[in-house]
């Protein structure tokens, strides 16, 4: 999928100054791209302090802060196997939606993860000092780049297939 949006998904609309129009097309799909990347790397920043065991943030040990999160706040079983998993994939899906690939699929768990962040957090910090506005920018970023996919530059663009 190299073109971005598709095609008639949009009213088409006329540059003021046609010339730009090259420029324009190109900057539209590198600027996508950076979003991926820039979205992959900063999931990565919360998944790779759960897995070496450092603090990150105002949090000593972001490990026990996950599975204090789900079995206590989420109420879900397994807690320590699904803080695991988060911090699995926010590290390597991470890097997985940076470099793009399983783009659509990774990128479908990680909507599904700021919704439950969302659902966590958003009766204790509804909004601004610890709110749920992070979560939220970072749902629609994940929420865009799975209906997109990985779009250009990605292995997922080189396989000429998606999941």
């Amino acid at each position: 999928m190299s073109e971005f949006p598709p095609a008639g998904t949009a009213r088409p609309t006329r540059l003021i100054v046609p010339a730009l129009g090259p420029l324009s097309a190109r900057g539209r799909v590198a600027s996508y791209v950076l979003l991926r990347v820039a979205f992959g790397l900063t999931i990565v920043t919360h998944g790779l302090p759960k897995l070496t065991g450092s603090a990150h943030g105002s949090m000593a040990d972001p490990m026990a802060g996950s599975t204090n999160l789900i079995q206590n706040v989420l109420h879900l079983p397994f807690a320590p196997q699904l803080a695991l998993f988060i911090a699995l994939l926010e590290t390597f899906g991470g890097l997985a939606i940076a470099a793009g690939f399983a783009t659509r699929l990774i990128a479908a768990l990680f909507v599904g993860q700021m919704v439950a962040i969302c659902v966590a957090l958003g009766p204790t910090y509804p909004w601004i000092d610890r709110g749920i506005e992070y979560p939220i920018i970072l749902g629609v970023i994940a929420l865009v780049i799975a209906m997109h996919g990985a779009v250009a530059w990605s292995i997922d663009t080189a396989l000429g297939r998606e999941l």
